[in-house]
């Protein structure tokens, strides 16, 4: 897709946010802990590429990704840190794999009796063992199917590197616990049969991080919070302040006086009840903004402006307190004057989580880097 270069609609990246955000992490690890920064699915929608450079100036040792192709290109571009892929990679790749010494997620011996077909290099394959404690997306389902798996690691060691061990909480963010616990009681009961611990043991995404110091891994999985979003929403306290990574905004392309009467949008969802100033915005649910958000608002000069009619797959329509001029800014997410308007209230705006929404800015919006140092 092409970036929509000769239209006002841009997302601005702090890169200094998340220099910051990764700092106050760091600060909390215990010593000789890592944190690999996750930064799958184009950084969050931030940029893959442009938040690798941004993580590590900040001290990520690592990258975590969510396919193959996320790996290779951080390698194109010259990284050279550890990197493993999250979710599950097809074992005819494991060649590919190992020649890039990319780890990857395994989460049965089937997998590795596969994978261990097509390994014909020096060049051990990085393994880290997924276990579902939880979850219910990949991984062993218990110690019985985990043991013959470590076995074979050691059996084929030449060919496989046992490099890591690890599982993923489905209700970090929640404050009822009952569920962590659980999950974090299963993954002891796995470790209980693993006879030497591999080289990263982890456990924390970033709300387990943030809100739960009882596990003992020695590295963790910093996702959303590196973007400044509260993995909860708002609905636990950070420990420190997160300081949000991307702000939204266009320009109004069009005013008008909509007379008393008149409709605006597909449906004519929403009909004048006097003469009052529309101004049109050029972004819409095909740049990511969803369509549901028709009477959320955006701001202009430090003023909410309330979304009329049904976001279009391009444009916008808004009401204006009085006349603006056509190229006056238009704050979609992020502050303006005295006012802000957060990512966590457009997702929940939107009915979703902020994950969704910054992963849903598509490429025809372009990005711009704010406080870059390789700018």
């Amino acid at each position: 897709m092409n970036a929509g270069t000769h239209r006002p609609t841009i997302i601005e990246v702090d890169a200094q946010a998340i220099r910051e955000n990764i700092h106050h992490e760091i600060k909390r690890l215990h010593q000789g802990n890592d944190l690999f920064a996750v930064i799958k699915a184009n950084g969050y929608g931030h940029g893959l590429i442009e938040v690798a450079h941004f993580v590590v100036e900040a001290g990520a040792t690592g990258f975590c990704v969510a396919i193959l192709d996320e790996a290779l290109e951080l390698r194109s571009a010259g990284f050279s840190q550890p990197i493993l892929i999250l979710g599950i990679v097809e074992p005819q790749y494991a060649q590919l794999l190992a020649d890039n010494k990319i780890s990857v997620a395994v989460g049965s011996l089937a997998w590795l009796e596969e994978a261990t077909k097509v390994l014909q290099s020096d060049q051990p394959l990085r393994v880290h063992l997924a276990l579902d404690t939880g979850m219910g997306r990949i991984g062993f389902q218990d110690r019985d199917e985990l043991k013959p798996a470590i076995d074979y690691l050691q059996a084929h060691s030449e060919q496989l590197l046992f490099e890591g061990i690890f599982t993923h909480f489905s209700t970090a963010d929640e404050l009822d616990d009952r569920y962590f616990k659980l999950q974090l009681s299963r993954f002891n009961e796995f470790m209980s049969v693993v006879p030497k611990r591999p080289r990263y043991v982890h456990v924390a995404n970033s709300a387990t991080s943030l809100w739960h110091q009882v596990c003992e891994g020695n590295m963790i999985r910093f996702g959303i919070a590196l973007y400044g979003l509260n993995p909860s929403g708002e609905a636990i306290p950070s420990p420190y302040v997160l300081k949000p990574a991307m702000a939204v905004s266009s320009e109004l392309v069009f005013t008008k006086r909509l007379k008393k009467g008149r409709s605006v949008g597909y449906g004519a969802t929403y009909t004048a009840q006097e003469d009052e100033w529309i101004g049109t915005v050029p972004i819409g649910y095909a740049d990511g903004y969803p369509r549901n958000l028709q009477g959320f608002h955006v701001l202009v000069d430090g003023q909410f402006c309330e979304i009329v009619g049904r976001v279009c797959m391009d444009q916008l329509m808004i009401r204006l307190p009085r006349e603006y001029a056509v190229g006056s800014k238009v704050v979609l997410v992020g502050k303006s004057g005295d006012q802000e308007i957060k990512m966590e209230e457009v997702a929940e705006a939107a009915h979703t989580i902020s994950y969704e929404i910054v992963c849903g800015f598509s490429a025809r919006i372009p990005r711009i880097y704010l406080h870059n140092q390789k700018s």
